[in-house]
């Protein structure tokens, strides 16, 4: 994955960015852990020495199973606070953090287009042979040729709206939680795994979260919860640290900033939860998944015969195109 640099990335976010967005959030007094401490960066051996979480107790939850809302409402805890800790860096160090523009949609390369418009198509097919879907997999053709385009302009940071470093990849393998030992519930977590932090809306995060790792219902039916959860926190702590290069958002902007940014739910619902929910082994490879031969496509078909994918696009498809988000010619 050269032209993504995520090493080199990684190696200057733990050593660099995420010390500083730690002294930030001291400064308001607040010292909750949001990452794990990396204790040596080797950049001659590409390797980042980390602290041993499991030592502490922390774990990774079940992917397939997914998360629920005690589960969601921590990491939105954090990732809210780490969001609004990287608006203000950037914006006290002179733009320090918008040179981070290459996360999954980039101008720089379409590297990820097997992957995605491979696992575009897969579905297409699928859907095509599905009477009550087959309408919405002609759409899914149709947008095919247009699909990374349009996942460039989503991911595009937006003037005149508050930009973040985005992790860009959050979702259930990429947190860790730590659980009481007497009740099983949840008590923290921290985020890891940034290797394709860009900069961008904080909303790209959020549909990525929500629509590869949540359980149902809450993913279908109590979203609208969640953004109101993590918009309290995120604006508090921007307040809190004297944010001013933009307006900070009210619920409503920030709800418009929601469905400006909605092609990355589609993209991360039809697309990457199959990967990600997957328990069938048969070609399961990195080859296989970046790539659109004969392999690539067999193991991407396959994806979507999990009952629990199926499921979701019938339900949610048909929300998609009713926001309009199946088009060729949308625009985020």
């Amino acid at each position: 994955m050269a032209p993504y640099d995520i090493y080199n990335r990684e190696m200057t976010i733990y050593q660099e960015v995420l010390p500083k967005c730690r002294e930030l959030l001291n400064e308001i007094g607040d010292t909750e852990r949001i990452f794990p401490t990396a204790i040596y960066v080797d950049r001659e051996r590409m390797a980042i020495i980390f602290e041993d979480l499991s030592v502490v107790g922390y774990v990774m939850a079940d992917r397939v199973r997914r998360l629920n809302e005690e589960h969601t409402h921590l990491i939105l805890r954090k990732l809210a606070k780490f969001h609004a800790a990287t608006a203000v860096l950037n914006e006290r160090q002179s733009g320090c953090l918008e040179s981070y523009d290459r996360g999954f949609f980039n101008r720089y390369t379409n590297a990820y287009s097997g992957y995605f418009v491979g696992g575009l198509l897969a579905a297409a097919r699928w859907m095509s042979k599905v009477p009550t879907l087959a309408h919405y997999g002609e759409k899914l053709f149709a947008l095919a040729p247009h699909y990374m385009d349009i996942g460039r302009e989503c991911f595009a940071p937006t003037p005149g709206q508050v930009n973040v470093l985005a992790h860009g990849d959050v979702w259930t393998n990429n947190v860790m939680f730590k659980y009481d030992p007497n009740t099983g519930r949840p008590v923290d977590v921290l985020l890891i795994d940034f290797q394709y932090s860009f900069w961008g809306s904080p909303c790209i995060d959020l549909h990525h979260l929500f629509n590869t790792s949540l359980k149902e219902p809450l993913r279908r039916d109590q979203q609208n919860g969640l953004f109101q959860f993590y918009h309290k926190i995120f604006t508090e702590t921007l307040e809190k640290l004297n944010y001013r290069q933009n307006q900070i958002p009210s619920l409503h902007q920030f709800k418009l900033e929601v469905e400006q940014k909605r092609f990355f739910a589609l993209h991360s619902t039809v697309v990457v939860q199959p990967v990600m929910i997957s328990q069938d082994p048969t070609d399961a490879c990195f080859n296989a998944l970046m790539n659109d031969d004969e392999r690539g496509i067999r193991f991407k078909n396959r994806l979507y015969n999990n009952p629990t994918v199926q499921q979701n696009l019938h339900s949610l498809v048909p929300f998609f195109d009713r926001k309009g988000l199946l088009e060729v010619n949308q625009t985020c």
